[in-house]
């Protein structure tokens, strides 16, 4: 079946997003063992993964749960969308947007509430996709096999039409299971001629 829709993650692909050691500054700073930032805080990170609390409710709940004032909030939350956003990657931006009008596209992303409104002033991804499809806006996240059937409905295609990639081994294996052509992005030109490829198949 014919290739009609493409779709790109964000976090790694579109997006370069190296650690920066958010984490361990903030654990030092702290004095908090490694690793206990992510175990204090997982119930935040996963609610606000898939949007059952809001940005307000997230800064509250970091505040309590690591004790911090209002600014020193404000200050971790810069550091982590900092992380977070990374810088775009270019050369594979240029080549998603070059995709439209022949093909469908979309972004899909395991995301965190807030991401889109920052991502939106920075890299203005509408501008360069159909469609965005933001774990934390939907309810639900990959490898959920819901989020990829959602995202072939609001797309208008089957699962046979739809290349996907993306940088994570289980995000892949789980679009694989649906029937979608998923590709494990690893690098550019890899990226770019595993789809051209694809594309040529028909």
């Amino acid at each position: 079946m014919a290739v009609r829709a493409i779709v790109f993650d964000i976090g790694g692909v579109l997006e370069i997003t190296p650690s920066l050691g958010v984490a361990k500054k903030w654990e030092t700073a702290l004095g908090l063992q490694p690793g206990e930032l992510d175990d204090r805080l997982h119930s935040v990170w996963q609610d606000g993964s898939i949007g059952t609390i809001s940005e307000a409710q997230v800064h509250r709940s970091i505040g309590e749960t690591l004790r911090l004032d209002e600014a020193q909030v404000r200050s971790f939350m810069e550091d982590l969308w900092t992380e977070y956003l990374g810088t775009l990657n270019v050369e594979l931006a240029e080549y998603f947007r070059s995709l439209r009008p022949r093909y469908r596209t979309a972004i899909l992303s395991n995301s965190f509430v807030g991401a889109r409104s920052k991502e939106q002033e920075r890299y203005h991804f509408d501008e360069m996709t159909d469609l965005i499809v933001y774990s934390h806006e939907v309810g639900m996240a990959k490898p959920d096999r819901r989020i990829y059937t959602l995202t072939c409905e609001r797309l208008g295609v089957r699962p046979e039409e739809m290349v996907f990639l993306d940088d994570s081994e289980w995000a892949v294996e789980a679009a694989r299971a649906l029937g979608i052509h998923a590709l494990l992005f690893e690098d550019n030109a890899q990226a770019i001629a595993d789809i051209e490829a694809r594309l040529r198949e028909g």
